[in-house]
């Protein structure tokens, strides 16, 4: 029992050092990280003798100067693009309206679907109710008119019992004896 215990200690040990490393160790990582880089580098500056010319080299009849001029800024380029990325917001927003306003739409349709179903349950649920109350009343008044029967009943029999009246006896055995009694 004294080496489960010790076990499980252990066990719970290792557990909550590796979740303690887990949560502090990426922080800790990167702050380390920095700090180095930010320290001065032991390795000098590489210097390097490279030629401008490239291996392969391309024709002038084949080389596109209008390349190199692709990177400049050209005010009118830049007015054109900054009124197309203008419209291309304004369309995409208008777009996001008309699908937001179209989900809208079908969300209002579904409630009032809801809505009227809800409505049909509840008054199925109300004919059942007032269908369960009279038939609940109809076994009361008939439970109540059983007990009226049977004390009515009761009655009868114990008129009968006083009048001469045995259990098992039937018509021919009532009549031969009030005949053996009239003789």
């Amino acid at each position: 029992m004294a080496k489960h215990t010790a076990a499980l200690k252990v066990g719970l040990a290792l557990l909550a050092l590796s979740l303690v490393g887990y949560i502090l160790g990426p922080p800790l990582y990167w702050h380390l990280t920095e700090a180095l880089a930010a320290s001065p580098s032991s390795c000098s500056t590489c210097v390097c003798d490279c030629s401008s010319q490239s291996v392969i080299t391309i024709p002038k009849a084949l080389s596109n100067s209008s390349f190199t001029d692709c990177a400049k800024r050209d005010p009118e380029v830049n007015e054109d693009t900054e009124k197309n990325y203008a419209e291309l917001l304004t369309e995409e927003l208008k777009q996001r309206e008309a699908e937001s306003m179209e989900k809208h739409k079908r969300v209002d349709t579904a409630l009032l679907e809801a809505k009227k179903i809800t409505s049909s349950y509840q008054k199925e649920a109300d004919k059942c109710n007032s269908g369960m109350e009279t038939c609940e009343e109809a076994r009361e008044k008939a439970e109540k008119a059983l007990v009226e029967q049977k004390k009515l009943t009761s009655m009868w029999e114990l008129r009968a019992r006083q009048k001469g009246y045995r259990d098992g006896a039937t018509k021919s055995t009532v009549k031969s004896k009030s005949n053996v009694q009239v003789a």
